[in-house]
């Protein structure tokens, strides 16, 4: 497995709590998708070969699925015999192309802990595939990855091939700065309760689909395991290299733009469970209270600033306005764990809905005592608007955690 450097302890406390599956699952522990286009030569000899691997060397339940996207020759007849034929074997159908599109699909229907891919042509040996999952069943790893670019590996493919994945490789390491090795090897399995976070975030549908998949898991801290492989490359390819390159440069340009806005650090991958797992209610609630009351000290000295200049109402507003926007942005931050500028526009926004809530509160508050006491004094009006203010911090500790910095 490659080395990394560690995570600081911050962020590592964010990542998913790694268990071993049971030893007596009662279900599929693994499910293996083969994702196919119009395979009707090699889908069943290939189904049949890796039926019979898994069945005598697998020691847990295990399920194939087989993905068609959008077949156009008997590949769903194949599919649908097969399935028939061997209890481990479903299939599904997509009605649009891409190879990605299938492995999502897929891979969100399964209910099996460990979820895994090979291509139909079996390029891989069969017999990585208990050391590619063994780390994934075992709770050590998030994603195991087959890499053919590793000293261990041995490979058999033309030199046009060759060369085309070490510069890509290559070129991922250069704009990325990613640390796994191969990136597009058709012999990968995730964990399905990292696969649940990671999917919505890979918007690519296609061949991308991996690298998007291995580069987010890899900013977010996630574990990549990869084991070399034997690998014969199939002569039978239908893979359009020239634009299979080109949708990989877009790839890259969108991926690196979102690395640039910090999108995929460990808060923005593992979102929202993650970090209310780590910093509970409570914690989150004394954090609010630290946020709440340096607002509340701010809200105070400003009034008191601007209300010669601009009168009470105007004072409280314009205090108000300043102190909401810093305070969403610290809380946003210290809180609730979220950082880059995902979404910090629509929280600052939400943010502000909140502000005029307690805009509402406090000016509320000062009205109805102008009203009863119109020679109340300046300490009279602190109190009140000190205790108005109590009340719209626990109001917006409410809003926060439920609407503004939800999902």
């Amino acid at each position: 497995m490659r080395k990394a450097g560690p995570l600081p302890v911050r962020e590592q406390s964010r990542l998913p709590h790694r268990t071993p599956v049971p030893t007596h699952h009662p279900e599929s522990v693994l499910d293996v998708v083969v994702p196919v286009f119009n395979e009707e030569a090699d889908l069943e000899p290939s189904v049949r070969r890796l039926h019979a691997h898994l069945s005598e060397t697998f020691p847990y339940p295990f399920r194939i699925t087989v993905a068609d996207n959008a077949s156009t020759d008997r590949t769903p007849q194949t599919a649908a015999r097969l399935a028939e034929e061997f209890p481990e074997v479903g299939w599904l159908r997509l009605a649009d192309k891409g190879r990605g599109r299938a492995l999502s699909h897929a891979w969100s229907l399964s209910t099996a802990p460990v979820l895994a891919y090979m291509d139909v042509d079996l390029s891989t040996d069969l017999t990585a595939l208990l050391p590619l999952v063994a780390p994934l069943i075992s709770g050590h790893s998030d994603i195991a990855i087959g890499t053919r670019l590793a000293p261990g590996s041995r490979v058999v493919r033309g030199p046009k091939r060759e060369i085309t994945s070490r510069c890509y490789n290559a070129l991922l390491r250069s704009t990325l700065s990613v640390g796994f090795s191969d990136a597009q090897c058709g012999f990968k399995a995730v964990r399905r309760d990292v696969a649940e976070r990671l999917l919505p975030l890979v918007r690519d549908s296609g061949w991308f689909f991996d690298t998007e998949l291995l580069v987010i898991a890899e900013r977010a801290g996630l574990r990549i395991h990869e084991v070399p492989v034997d690998w014969v490359d199939d002569p039978d390819s239908r893979v359009d290299l020239l634009a299979t390159a080109l949708a990989d440069l877009r790839g890259i340009v969108r991926v690196g733009g979102a690395l640039r806005r910090g999108a995929f650090r460990p808060a923005a991958v593992l979102g929202r469970a993650t970090t209310e797992a780590t910093h509970g209610p409570m914690r989150q609630l004394v954090r609010f209270a630290a946020v709440g009351a340096v607002s509340t000290l701010a809200n105070l000295l400003l009034y008191t600033a601007l209300r010669p200049l601009t009168g009470p109402q105007s004072a409280n507003a314009l205090a108000l306005l300043l102190c909401a926007v810093a305070n969403t942005a610290a809380n946003r931050r210290f809180t609730f764990g979220l950082s880059g500028r995902g979404h910090a526009v629509r929280h600052q926004g939400r943010g502000l809905v909140v502000f005029l809530i307690g805009l509402a509160l406090t000016a509320g508050s000062l009205a109805v005592l102008h009203h009863a006491a119109p020679t109340a004094t300046h300490r009279t009006e602190l109190l009140v608007l000190l205790a108005a203010n109590l009340g719209a911090t626990l109001l917006r500790f409410l809003l926060f955690r439920t609407w503004v910095f939800r999902g």
